[in-house]
């Protein structure tokens, strides 16, 4: 099968995950490896944050300042009523009793429903104030989202009749932790429900670079199947440093600047290994 085109995939992480990608892409391209120009930009979660970041052309100087400097951070929101901890204990849960991964979306999406929450007012003004551009590029962005009824994954993009900020707060919309996001009539939940990278959209890509800053049980099958497709992958992942910098609590506003940095450092220690594939 003949594969063509570069796709960059961005996975989910909070946060600490937004930080971190941006600061392994602005490694990369510091050390001579920018992969911002791919065919198709790929977004789940914190990484559609990203995307949308990156394809506002805002030069990746800048949205990397927006990381690492706290002068330059925008305001986040912190949760209350519910802690991370305590929402992945509920998650395990829920994958025990619901063998069926469509079933397990939709146990997922009715928590989400009946969660106390801060207004989806409220959280999408956050949203807006972490893109430098609200309107959809004119490129192949994707970002996805779980419809939380039916635990259909939704991919949006520019022809979807949806605005960038919902689109990118409905992939943000972590469980029971914010709102779910309202488009069209439809709730919808964060897009890592569905799974953390849904590496899955870059089928039909030649070249595939990956930014994954969670754990992703499904990544390994994924990529596996791109590269029985014909297609070259390769994935970066947090080290211990990173890791370290996440800390317990990747929505932790406090991470963003030793996150960044660690990104950083990381997406220039990679930038040889990406840039012979992507070259």
């Amino acid at each position: 099968m003949s594969v063509e085109g570069r796709a960059l995939v961005l996975g989910g992480g909070g946060v600490a995950g937004i930080a971190w990608t941006t600061g392994v892409l602005a490694g990369l391209a510091d050390a001579g490896a920018d992969v911002t120009g791919a065919d198709v930009l790929v977004g789940t979660s914190a990484g559609a944050a990203v995307a949308a970041q990156v394809g506002s052309g805002l030069p990746l100087k800048e949205l990397f300042a927006r990381q690492v400097d706290p002068a330059l951070q925008n305001r986040e929101l912190v949760p209350e009523g519910i802690t991370v901890a305590e929402v992945m204990q509920i998650l395990m849960r829920l994958a025990g009793e619901h063998t069926d991964p469509a079933e397990l979306r939709r146990a997922i999406g009715a928590r989400a429903l009946a969660a106390r929450t801060v207004p989806e007012a409220a959280r999408r003004s956050v949203i807006e104030g972490r893109l430098p551009v609200h309107a959809w590029p004119d490129r192949d962005l994707r970002v996805t989202a779980v419809n939380a009824l039916t635990g259909e994954l939704r991919v949006f993009d520019r022809t979807g009749g949806a605005g960038l900020v919902d689109a990118v707060a409905a992939s943000c919309a972590v469980p029971m932790i914010w709102p779910a996001v309202t488009i069209g009539g439809i709730r919808y939940v964060d897009g890592g429900v569905h799974s953390a990278n849904n590496l899955h959209l870059a089928a039909g890509f030649g070249r595939v670079v990956a930014v994954s800053p969670m754990e992703d049980p499904a990544l390994a099958a994924e990529a596996a199947e791109l590269e029985r497709d014909g297609g070259r992958i390769e994935v970066i992942r947090p080290d211990e440093a990173s890791l370290a910098a996440f800390g317990t609590d990747p929505l932790d506003p406090a991470t963003r600047t030793p996150s960044a940095g660690a990104g950083f450092a990381q997406g220039q220690a990679a930038a040889e290994r990406i840039a012979s594939l992507w070259a």
